[in-house]
């Protein structure tokens, strides 16, 4: 089972070998991340240039638990959006903080938007 949830920056830190990425690469084995997440990660990749089988291949050999985007984490996402508004969370970001709301585990982000954020969800911010 899970310990964390991870945000797809905190991914694309390991990537791009940014501050934290070590912090992550510990937590690789024991992390979850949503659908959405991986699928924002895919597209960065495929975006700077990677080939889209290749960086599937990789995100896939990285064997996170990868969970879905359903209805009860549609609606934990929704409601976040007002007391996220402020601080300009995507989608994105509300999928990983719902995930991590109905898991009960911390959510870790390289996102500095996210610092201070008071939503009753446990926030690890990287580098």
């Amino acid at each position: 089972m899970s310990e964390v949830v991870l945000d797809a920056s905190a991914l694309m830190a390991v990537l791009r070998e940014e501050p934290g990425a070590v912090e992550v690469e510990a937590l690789l084995d024991a992390a979850a991340i949503s659908a959405v997440n991986l699928s924002e990660v895919q597209a960065k990749l495929v975006e700077r240039g990677t080939p889209a089988a290749s960086a599937w291949s990789w995100l896939v050999g990285l064997e996170l638990e990868v969970i879905g985007f359903d209805v009860a984490q549609a609606r934990v996402a929704g409601d976040l959006r007002a007391p996220t508004l402020s601080r300009g969370l995507s989608l994105g970001d509300r999928a990983c903080l719902a995930l991590a709301q109905l898991l009960d585990r911390p959510a870790v982000t390289a996102d500095r938007a996210w610092a201070g954020l008071d939503v009753g969800i446990e926030i690890r911010t990287i580098g």
